[in-house]
């Protein structure tokens, strides 16, 4: 080896040394870059074997009844009606409404009667007397029992009034507020008021005609044992 020469892993004694450069930050190692701004793709669907369908995202709960019909409205509540805020008539003016009426019905019953038995007392036969007695009987059901229904059903302000009701100043109304029809005042007047009232006193005597036409004295709504199978009130004019 020549002298003055090294190797090349040891420095030169004599040849001057400059500072040594210092270490600066080395730069990061490369990776993965940043997406560009803008929209995200959306991520891939999981993979899975053939035939494999992802679940559906979940979502809130619809209805599952059935579907209503074309053309299906929710239904408008009527208001109430009938007898609804108006003043319920007292027990002493149902009394009088119906003395009243039964002062009407007997003048024509009397006159029934003088008629067709004053007929008969001219015939001899005892078959003149029973055919006499059926006739009366069937023209006594005709007056008693369809006198309160045919007035009832009168319009406007007479509909749900017999003549003593008018009289004294109050009228029935049904609580659905619809005005009194022949079957609405047959079944309140004849079937309950009536028959059924008749049937259960020649059972247990008096007590269901007391508790009928007593009632409103007691009843929160002065109605009568037939008011409420009936759905009515009793109000005033």
């Amino acid at each position: 080896m020549e002298r003055g020469s090294f190797p090349p892993d040891r420095p030169d004694p004599e040849r001057p040394q400059g500072p040594e450069t210092p270490p600066g930050p080395q730069a990061p190692p490369p990776g993965p870059q940043a997406p560009p701004p803008g929209p995200q793709a959306p991520p891939p669907a999981p993979q899975g074997p053939p035939g494999y369908a992802p679940p559906a995202p979940e979502s809130a709960p619809g209805y599952g009844g059935p579907v209503p019909p074309g053309g299906w409205q929710q239904p408008i509540a009527r208001p109430e009606s009938g007898w609804v805020g108006r003043p319920l008539a007292s027990w002493g003016s149902r009394l009088g409404a119906y003395l009243i009426d039964f002062l009407v019905v007997l003048i024509p019953v009397v006159f029934l009667a003088a008629v067709v038995f004053g007929g008969a007392s001219d015939a001899d036969s005892v078959w003149g007397w029973v055919g006499a007695s059926i006739l009366y009987a069937l023209l006594f059901a005709a007056v008693f029992f369809l006198y309160a229904p045919l007035l009832m059903i009168r319009e406007g302000a007479r509909n749900g009034q017999t003549l003593g009701k008018q009289l004294v100043g109050i009228r029935v109304v049904r609580d659905n507020g619809l005005p009194f029809g022949f079957g609405a005042a047959v079944l309140r007047e004849v079937v309950l008021k009536q028959l059924a009232v008749g049937i259960a006193s020649s059972i247990i005597p008096f007590i269901p005609w007391f508790l009928d036409y007593f009632w409103p004295l007691w009843d929160d709504q002065n109605r009568a044992l037939h008011d409420m199978a009936a759905s009515t009130h009793v109000i005033k004019t």
